[in-house]
Protein backbone atom coordinates (compact mmCIF):
# COMPACT_ATOMS: atom_id res chain seq x y z
CA UNK A 1 0.00 0.00 0.00
CA UNK A 2 1.36 3.05 -1.29
CA UNK A 3 2.54 6.02 1.01
CA UNK A 4 2.38 9.52 -0.06
CA UNK A 5 3.74 13.21 1.52
CA UNK A 6 1.27 15.95 1.69
CA UNK A 7 1.08 18.95 4.00
CA UNK A 8 3.54 17.42 6.09
CA UNK A 9 1.37 14.38 6.66
CA UNK A 10 2.67 10.72 5.20
CA UNK A 11 -0.68 9.49 3.83
CA UNK A 12 -1.52 5.91 3.41
CA UNK A 13 -4.12 5.00 1.16
CA UNK A 14 -5.66 2.68 -1.45
CA UNK A 15 -6.59 3.15 -5.53
CA UNK A 16 -8.71 0.70 -6.94
CA UNK A 17 -6.94 1.99 -10.63
CA UNK A 18 -8.54 2.93 -13.70
CA UNK A 19 -7.60 6.71 -14.93
CA UNK A 20 -10.73 6.51 -17.33
CA UNK A 21 -12.98 6.29 -14.44
CA UNK A 22 -14.70 8.98 -12.41
CA UNK A 23 -12.83 9.11 -9.06
CA UNK A 24 -14.69 8.56 -5.66
CA UNK A 25 -12.70 9.42 -2.42
CA UNK A 26 -13.73 7.29 1.25
CA UNK A 27 -12.79 9.22 3.79
CA UNK A 28 -12.94 7.19 7.11
CA UNK A 29 -13.91 8.40 10.61
CA UNK A 30 -12.38 8.70 14.08
CA UNK A 31 -9.95 6.16 14.95
CA UNK A 32 -10.65 4.72 11.17
CA UNK A 33 -8.26 3.92 8.69
CA UNK A 34 -9.36 3.11 5.10
CA UNK A 35 -9.05 -0.72 4.71
CA UNK A 36 -10.70 -1.32 8.08
CA UNK A 37 -13.66 0.52 7.09
CA UNK A 38 -14.37 0.89 3.73
CA UNK A 39 -13.55 -2.38 2.67
CA UNK A 40 -17.16 -3.50 1.31
CA UNK A 41 -17.87 -0.17 -0.09
CA UNK A 42 -14.79 -0.09 -1.80
CA UNK A 43 -15.19 -3.72 -3.57
CA UNK A 44 -18.77 -2.55 -4.38
CA UNK A 45 -18.15 0.76 -6.15
CA UNK A 46 -14.64 -0.62 -7.69
CA UNK A 47 -16.66 -1.83 -11.26
CA UNK A 48 -17.63 1.77 -11.62
CA UNK A 49 -15.00 4.22 -10.15
CA UNK A 50 -11.10 4.77 -9.71
CA UNK A 51 -12.06 4.68 -5.79
CA UNK A 52 -9.05 6.57 -4.05
CA UNK A 53 -9.29 5.60 -0.12
CA UNK A 54 -6.72 7.62 2.16
CA UNK A 55 -6.18 7.19 6.20
CA UNK A 56 -5.93 10.65 7.35
CA UNK A 57 -2.85 11.61 9.05
CA UNK A 58 -1.56 10.45 12.08
CA UNK A 59 -4.31 7.12 12.42
CA UNK A 60 -2.85 3.45 11.18
CA UNK A 61 0.04 3.75 8.99
CA UNK A 62 -0.23 7.20 8.40
CA UNK A 63 2.47 10.18 10.20
CA UNK A 64 2.83 11.66 11.89
CA UNK A 65 2.63 9.65 15.27
CA UNK A 66 0.84 10.77 17.61
CA UNK A 67 -2.34 11.99 16.13
CA UNK A 68 -2.85 15.35 16.90
CA UNK A 69 -5.72 17.69 17.00
CA UNK A 70 -5.70 21.11 17.31
CA UNK A 71 -9.03 23.16 17.32
CA UNK A 72 -8.98 23.27 13.49
CA UNK A 73 -8.19 20.04 12.98
CA UNK A 74 -10.98 18.73 10.44
CA UNK A 75 -9.93 21.92 8.41
CA UNK A 76 -6.12 21.14 8.67
CA UNK A 77 -7.35 17.19 7.44
CA UNK A 78 -9.02 19.02 4.57
CA UNK A 79 -5.88 20.42 3.07
CA UNK A 80 -4.26 17.60 3.81
CA UNK A 81 -7.02 15.57 1.28
CA UNK A 82 -6.54 18.45 -1.38
CA UNK A 83 -3.14 18.69 -1.13
CA UNK A 84 -2.81 14.88 -1.55
CA UNK A 85 -5.34 14.76 -4.50
CA UNK A 86 -2.82 17.67 -6.21
CA UNK A 87 0.14 15.37 -5.75
CA UNK A 88 -2.04 12.29 -7.53
CA UNK A 89 -2.81 14.76 -10.57
CA UNK A 90 -6.77 14.04 -9.88
CA UNK A 91 -8.52 17.08 -11.15
CA UNK A 92 -11.79 16.50 -9.68
CA UNK A 93 -13.57 13.85 -7.38
CA UNK A 94 -16.92 12.84 -5.68
CA UNK A 95 -15.99 12.81 -1.77
CA UNK A 96 -17.44 10.60 0.21
CA UNK A 97 -17.26 10.68 3.96
CA UNK A 98 -18.03 9.43 7.24
CA UNK A 99 -18.40 10.70 10.73
CA UNK A 100 -15.07 12.73 11.36
CA UNK A 101 -14.18 12.17 7.61
CA UNK A 102 -17.96 13.81 6.45
CA UNK A 103 -16.99 17.16 8.74
CA UNK A 104 -13.87 16.84 6.62
CA UNK A 105 -15.79 16.25 3.07
CA UNK A 106 -17.88 19.20 4.09
CA UNK A 107 -15.36 21.31 4.30
CA UNK A 108 -13.25 19.70 0.82
CA UNK A 109 -15.74 22.31 -1.40
CA UNK A 110 -15.29 25.19 0.90
CA UNK A 111 -11.40 25.48 0.64
CA UNK A 112 -10.85 23.47 -2.91
CA UNK A 113 -13.88 23.69 -5.03
CA UNK A 114 -12.05 22.94 -7.91
CA UNK A 115 -11.82 19.78 -6.46
CA UNK A 116 -15.20 18.49 -5.91
CA UNK A 117 -17.35 17.11 -7.81
CA UNK A 118 -19.95 16.25 -5.50
CA UNK A 119 -19.79 15.23 -1.78
CA UNK A 120 -21.76 12.71 0.63
CA UNK A 121 -21.58 12.74 4.29
CA UNK A 122 -23.30 10.70 6.49
CA UNK A 123 -23.00 11.30 10.42
CA UNK A 124 -21.49 14.76 10.46
CA UNK A 125 -23.62 18.21 10.68
CA UNK A 126 -21.39 20.76 10.60
CA UNK A 127 -21.81 22.38 13.96
CA UNK A 128 -21.56 21.00 17.73
CA UNK A 129 -23.72 23.61 20.00
CA UNK A 130 -23.40 23.39 23.89
CA UNK A 131 -25.91 20.82 24.58
CA UNK A 132 -23.54 18.39 22.66
CA UNK A 133 -20.80 19.25 25.38
CA UNK A 134 -21.79 16.48 27.68
CA UNK A 135 -22.36 13.73 24.81
CA UNK A 136 -18.52 14.50 23.74
CA UNK A 137 -17.17 14.74 27.25
CA UNK A 138 -18.23 10.75 27.62
CA UNK A 139 -15.98 8.98 25.40
CA UNK A 140 -13.30 10.31 28.17
CA UNK A 141 -12.50 8.10 29.87
CA UNK A 142 -11.01 5.77 26.69
CA UNK A 143 -12.36 2.24 28.27
CA UNK A 144 -14.82 1.39 25.73
CA UNK A 145 -11.95 1.42 22.53
CA UNK A 146 -11.38 -2.19 22.15
CA UNK A 147 -7.70 -3.99 21.70
CA UNK A 148 -8.18 -4.31 18.35
CA UNK A 149 -8.30 -0.11 17.69
CA UNK A 150 -5.80 -0.10 20.32
CA UNK A 151 -3.44 -2.25 17.69
CA UNK A 152 -4.74 0.04 14.38
CA UNK A 153 -3.29 3.14 15.94
CA UNK A 154 -0.80 1.98 18.62
CA UNK A 155 -0.87 1.33 22.18
CA UNK A 156 1.06 3.83 23.31
CA UNK A 157 -0.57 6.34 21.76
CA UNK A 158 -4.76 5.51 21.69
CA UNK A 159 -5.45 7.51 25.07
CA UNK A 160 -3.78 10.67 24.30
CA UNK A 161 -5.36 10.75 20.95
CA UNK A 162 -9.12 10.12 22.40
CA UNK A 163 -8.09 12.99 25.06
CA UNK A 164 -6.75 14.84 22.43
CA UNK A 165 -10.08 14.50 20.20
CA UNK A 166 -12.45 15.04 23.32
CA UNK A 167 -10.55 18.27 24.54
CA UNK A 168 -10.42 19.26 20.73
CA UNK A 169 -14.42 19.13 20.45
CA UNK A 170 -14.75 21.14 23.60
CA UNK A 171 -12.69 23.69 22.18
CA UNK A 172 -14.69 23.71 19.07
CA UNK A 173 -18.06 23.68 20.87
CA UNK A 174 -16.92 26.59 23.15
CA UNK A 175 -15.88 29.33 20.47
CA UNK A 176 -18.98 28.81 18.75
CA UNK A 177 -19.41 25.75 17.56
CA UNK A 178 -18.99 26.14 14.24
CA UNK A 179 -17.15 23.92 11.39
CA UNK A 180 -18.38 24.37 8.28
CA UNK A 181 -21.96 25.69 8.92
CA UNK A 182 -21.20 29.39 8.42
CA UNK A 183 -19.57 28.67 5.28
CA UNK A 184 -21.84 25.77 3.57
CA UNK A 185 -23.62 28.77 1.26
CA UNK A 186 -20.79 28.48 -0.80
CA UNK A 187 -20.71 25.24 -1.20
CA UNK A 188 -22.07 24.85 -5.03
CA UNK A 189 -22.07 21.25 -6.21
CA UNK A 190 -24.50 18.60 -5.13
CA UNK A 191 -24.39 17.70 -1.48
CA UNK A 192 -25.87 14.77 -0.16
CA UNK A 193 -25.99 14.32 3.97
CA UNK A 194 -27.49 11.22 5.44
CA UNK A 195 -27.73 11.24 9.29
CA UNK A 196 -29.41 8.36 11.13
CA UNK A 197 -32.39 9.30 13.53
CA UNK A 198 -30.65 7.84 16.62
CA UNK A 199 -27.19 9.49 15.96
CA UNK A 200 -27.41 11.50 19.21
CA UNK A 201 -24.06 13.66 18.16
CA UNK A 202 -25.32 14.62 14.85
CA UNK A 203 -29.47 14.99 15.52
CA UNK A 204 -31.91 15.44 12.78
CA UNK A 205 -32.24 19.52 13.39
CA UNK A 206 -28.93 20.05 12.51
CA UNK A 207 -28.67 18.18 10.08
CA UNK A 208 -31.33 20.75 8.12
CA UNK A 209 -29.88 23.45 9.08
CA UNK A 210 -26.54 22.89 7.08
CA UNK A 211 -28.31 21.56 4.00
CA UNK A 212 -30.95 24.49 3.94
CA UNK A 213 -27.80 27.14 3.89
CA UNK A 214 -26.42 24.71 0.77
CA UNK A 215 -27.67 25.49 -2.40
CA UNK A 216 -27.67 22.06 -3.85
CA UNK A 217 -27.78 20.23 -0.70
CA UNK A 218 -30.79 17.37 0.48
CA UNK A 219 -30.62 15.22 4.04
CA UNK A 220 -32.32 11.98 4.01
CA UNK A 221 -32.86 10.60 6.89
CA UNK A 222 -32.29 6.40 7.83
CA UNK A 223 -33.43 4.36 10.59
CA UNK A 224 -30.81 3.38 13.35
CA UNK A 225 -27.69 5.19 14.30
CA UNK A 226 -24.71 6.83 13.73
CA UNK A 227 -23.11 4.67 11.30
CA UNK A 228 -25.98 3.79 8.75
CA UNK A 229 -24.02 2.51 6.42
CA UNK A 230 -23.73 -0.86 8.31
CA UNK A 231 -27.25 -0.58 10.04
CA UNK A 232 -29.15 0.38 7.02
CA UNK A 233 -26.39 -1.17 3.91
CA UNK A 234 -28.98 -1.53 1.08
CA UNK A 235 -31.02 1.86 1.35
CA UNK A 236 -27.39 3.41 1.99
CA UNK A 237 -25.97 2.29 -1.36
CA UNK A 238 -29.23 3.22 -2.92
CA UNK A 239 -29.04 6.33 -1.64
CA UNK A 240 -25.25 6.95 -2.28
CA UNK A 241 -25.81 5.81 -6.04
CA UNK A 242 -28.30 7.67 -7.14
CA UNK A 243 -26.19 10.51 -6.05
CA UNK A 244 -22.98 10.18 -7.57
CA UNK A 245 -25.10 9.17 -11.24
CA UNK A 246 -27.11 12.20 -10.87
CA UNK A 247 -23.98 14.45 -10.16
CA UNK A 248 -22.10 12.54 -12.99
CA UNK A 249 -25.13 13.05 -15.42
CA UNK A 250 -25.33 17.08 -14.46
CA UNK A 251 -21.30 17.42 -14.59
CA UNK A 252 -21.56 16.06 -18.36
CA UNK A 253 -24.34 18.54 -18.91
CA UNK A 254 -22.32 21.18 -17.61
Amino acid sequence: MPILEANGAAIDYGDTGGSDRPVVVLIHGWLGTWDDEFGPEIEWLRPHYRVLAPTRRGYGRSGPKPRTYPRDFYRRDAEDMATWLDALGVKQAHIVGYSDGGEVAILLPIIRPDLVRSVAAWGAVGFFPPELRPRVQRNWPATWVDDKTRQLHGEEHIDRMVLSWVNAMKQIIDSGGNVSRDEAHTITCPLLLMLGRDDTLNPEHLGRALVERIPNGRLEMFDGGHAVHREQPDAFRRTLWEHLQAAETAAHQE
